[in-house]
């Protein structure tokens, strides 16, 4: 199958893919034996938990076993890489995301091609980022938040899963709009993100709803706008963007 690009960026936003498969391995009866569906980043995290509710789904459908196999490290990109080498007949896969299809092929050389290496299959689900901080953040909402940062530049921490993330990039986004400077933590994924969070190691990240309203709504955390409010092309982003420009006027 040949897809244009911009079907195929569309499509590992959040697509469980494949190795490309051959003819033969296509025409056999399948699935005919177990297969592995590898997570490329830690258990916990919502790229993990939707990976497990794939497997339950593929067990129920195929009647046959799904292994979950969580290989984590560079941004998703080494899971990534496991399943490239793998053998082509449709028996490893992976859940692909922004990250692993999309940024890290822009940023980083890779040992793998996602357009040549791989095969989308479904768009799984799009989940929308919030903008999450520890309770130790002497702020109430996103306005007291920035002007925080704004009085101690270089100071706030964000933590995200890499370079090229979700949380990275919104990061840098956020900067951009509000003029703030903070420092970039890596982590190797949402879970140990939300972990330091809780534990006010780091100061804030943008993070999905999936793991962060439930540890905002047991009031471990303090949970903002939607990240997609700050796409200047997005349909709520002038609530944030007249937030700054208030306190711009304000100073």
């Amino acid at each position: 199958m040949t897809l244009p690009r911009r079907r195929f960026l569309r499509l590992a936003a959040g697509a469980a893919a494949l190795p490309a498969v051959s003819r033969m391995a296509s025409a056999q009866a399948y699935p005919s034996r177990s297969i592995t569906l590898v997570v490329p980043f830690p258990p916990g995290g919502p790229t993990d938990l939707l990976g497990r509710m794939v497997g339950e789904q593929l067990r129920s459908s195929f009647g046959q076993s799904v292994i979950i196999e969580n290989v984590t490290g560079a941004n998703g990109s080494i899971g990534v890489g496991r399943v490239a080498r793998a053998a082509p007949d449709g028996y490893t896969l992976v859940l692909g995301l922004w990250n692993t299809h999309v940024s890290n092929p822009a940023i980083y050389t890779l040992s793998y091609d996602v357009l040549k290496d791989f095969e989308p299959i479904v768009l799984l689900s799009t989940i929308p980022s919030l903008i999450v901080a520890s309770k130790s953040v002497p702020a109430d909402d996103l306005k007291g938040f920035i002007a925080w940062m704004k009085a101690n530049p270089g100071k706030a921490t964000e933590g995200h899963v890499g370079i090229g993330s979700i949380g990275h990039v919104g990061g840098i986004l956020l900067q951009n709009l509000t003029g703030t400077r903070f420092q970039h933590v890596p982590y190797r994924g949402s879970a140990p993100v939300m972990q330091a969070l809780v534990a006010e190691q780091i100061d804030f990240g943008i993070e999905s709803a999936v793991t962060s309203l439930p540890q905002y709504r047991a009031g471990a955390i303090k949970a903002w706008e939607q990240y997609l409010k700050l796409d200047p092309n997005g349909p709520h982003s002038a609530s944030i963007r007249a937030q700054i420009e208030d306190m711009k006027r304000g100073s």
